[in-house]
């Protein structure tokens, strides 16, 4: 079923989901700040329950949880920790969610693995003769622990590949883009999560997801990286005997599908026959790969950012398209569940070469506003947390070094800050209007939620324009004053913010992300 939305239907439409954006100019980013807009958050308009902020260990937590314990415990403090320094400022971005990758065992192929850059192979609990070694994977499970520690309330385990024991290949990627798990051994992959799930458990870390496929619609045959593509009804398949093997172990573990490497894939064929249309071919009762059935399957669905993100129009009717196929399953959630910035995005920006400063911290966080926002999505999670690379794929950079290194914070980690670190799981999206009006410039973009008890309004600000913007804080047509606010730019990193709480304008500098906190 094609949803595409025209750009005319999109303005027609989206007023019920609040989605609808402008792509004009917003007269008001060219004013100056004594010109203020009157922010308006609707509290009987509400929208999705937020679950979780996540990033995953893949692949340099491998390592690093080897590192010298000051480096890796102030790494995991900038990831995890939702305390605050004596100057009110946020120790770390607060994730509410880790991603676990439960490796396919290339590293201990080595070089014989076929995947050239040895970070990205993993280990992996299954041994070749069957058995288990659970000191295995200890700088992942470092982190896990970590994570927990400080408070991250959810975990998932997520494997790019099926252990190679059990793959057609003997490897941890696929040949000739066909998939690569051997028809005979579904139910033992299922078995082998399943273990996995009870291994953690029995070091103090409860699994509260499973992921068995990853971008099953991507050809994984070119070594750089364990992966393999799957069919949907391959899919359907691995999720019932993974359903199964949960059920067998008593174990409480949700399964999340289908992690597709592109949003689209969700709602349309588009150019991956057999695997996309994935809605409806898990969800509805009359497709042959229905599986929204099954006891462990969690109600959610979910998709990857990738190469739909620019130019914006396109990034917001893709995202609408989207939300009209999730409303029409019931209770059905979405969870856009990893994204770093890829390609060259329509000129915008490009995933190449690092960039620690406020360009990719800003464009995230247009990303971040049009997942929640447009395709409403429930929990939104990063790719890689640690990177080794010269590339914007990292929350954290660090030395190539196995043993030791120097780590360096990016302006990306604090955007994605603005939101995990104060919207909780739990807090709910509500509605505004700018001037009394819902359509938002991509110049200002601004979201709502409220706070799970209602005692609290989380706002965030994307400010992409060159001016400072001045606004007023209402909520239902009153004024709200100002509990906290906190600034990421060029020269911020969620810093604190003195106030006067007694007022109820602030000034959103250019080039920021704000995030201010209002009591209800």
């Amino acid at each position: 079923m094609n949803l595409f939305f025209s750009k005319a239907f999109l303005f027609v439409s989206c007023a019920s989901l609040y989605a609808c954006h402008s792509y004009g100019q917003n007269k008001h980013t060219d004013t100056s700040p004594e010109d203020t807009l009157k922010i308006n958050v609707i509290t009987n308009e509400t929208h999705q329950v937020i679950e979780h902020f996540g990033a995953s260990d893949a692949w340099s937590a491998q390592f690093v949880g080897l590192w010298p314990e000051k480096k890796k415990n102030a790494i995991a403090e900038l990831l995890f920790s939702s305390e605050a320094d004596a100057h009110g400022n946020p120790k770390g971005i607060g994730l509410s969610m880790w991603r676990f990758n439960a490796g396919a065992g290339s590293a201990e192929q080595g070089e014989q693995s076929g995947i050239r850059d040895e970070w990205r192979r993993a280990e992996s609990f299954l041994n070749a003769d069957g058995t288990y070694d659970w000191n295995k994977q200890a700088g992942q499970v470092w982190f896990a622990k970590a994570a927990r520690a400080h408070g991250v309330g959810n975990l998932l385990i997520f494997p790019n590949s099926p252990p190679v024991s059990m793959t057609k290949t003997g490897k941890a990627y696929a040949k000739d883009g066909q998939s690569n798990l051997k028809e005979d051994k579904y139910p033992a992959f299922g078995e082998y999560l399943a273990q996995v799930i009870k291994g953690l458990g029995e070091k103090g870390l409860k699994v509260d997801y499973v992921s068995p496929v990853n971008e099953p619609q991507w050809d994984w045959s070119d070594g750089g990286q364990e992966g393999t593509p799957f069919w949907n009804n391959e899919i359907a398949g691995i999720a019932k005997a993974v359903d199964q093997a949960l059920e067998e172990n008593n174990l409480t573990t949700k399964i999340d599908i289908a992690e597709a490497g592109k949003i689209n894939y969700l709602y349309e064929q588009a150019d991956k026959e057999g695997r996309g249309e994935q809605v409806t071919n898990f969800f509805n009762p009359s497709s042959s790969n229905y599986i929204g059935d099954l006891k462990h399957l969690s109600r959610t669905i979910s998709a990857h950012s990738y190469f739909t993100t620019s130019p914006y129009e396109s990034a917001v009717e893709q995202r609408a398209s989207l939300n009209a196929m999730i409303q029409s399953v019931p209770d059905l959630k979405y969870w856009m569940s990893e994204y770093c910035i890829l390609g060259g995005n329509g000129g915008e920006i490009n995933g190449n070469g690092r960039d620690m400063g406020i360009e990719p911290a800003l464009y995230i966080a247009k990303v971040i506003h049009n997942d929640l926002t447009v395709s409403n999505a429930s929990a939104w999670h990063w790719w890689i947390a640690i990177s080794p690379y010269n590339y914007k794929d990292g929350l954290i950079y660090i030395d190539k070094n196995k043993e030791d290194g120097e780590f360096y914070e990016s302006k990306m980690l604090w955007a994605l800050g603005n939101y995990s670190r104060f919207i909780r799981p739990g807090y709910q999206r509500l509605s505004v209007e700018i001037n009394s009006q819902k359509q938002q410039s991509p110049d200002l973009l601004v979201s709502a939620y409220s706070s799970a008890d209602q005692h609290e309004t989380v706002l965030v600000f994307v400010n992409s324009g060159i001016k400072d913007v001045e606004v007023g804080l209402f909520e239902d047509g009153d004024s709200k004053s100002i509990k906290s606010l906190y600034i990421t730019s060029k020269d911020k990193d969620l810093e604190a913010e003195v106030i006067d709480v007694s007022v109820n304008n602030i000034v959103i500098p250019a080039r920021s992300i704000v995030t201010a906190v209002t009591e209800r």
